[in-house]
């Protein structure tokens, strides 16, 4: 074999893993690009949780004012109905007694 047979095979062998290894990069550089997004929009998947996390916090706070307030109502509300029964309670005793005197 002569210098001049080896020097083209030579050259061809470093060009094909000059290839190879080009390739091997492009799919390398492929998959990074890809877990790159994959990463972003877990991103914007956190960020999204985060927000619906702070509007929910923000419903339960507000349903639980409202829970408070209702509870206050209630309470009115069971103090007016004694009051009420107290008086028909206190009525039918006006009325016995009216009764009584126009006998």
């Amino acid at each position: 074999m002569t210098s001049s047979e080896t020097q083209p095979r030579f050259g061809q062998s470093v060009k094909g893993l000059l290839s190879d290894k080009v390739t091997s990069c492009s799919g390398d550089v492929i998959a990074l690009t890809r877990q790159v997004l994959k990463g972003s929009r877990s991103q914007e998947l956190l960020s999204q949780a985060a927000r619906n996390m702070v509007i929910q916090e923000d419903t339960i706070l507000h349903s639980e004012d409202s829970l408070r307030k209702m509870s206050i109502i209630t309470t009115h509300l069971q103090y007016q109905q004694e009051a009420i029964q107290k008086n028909v309670e206190h009525s039918k005793n006006l009325q016995d007694q009216l009764r009584h005197l126009m006998k």
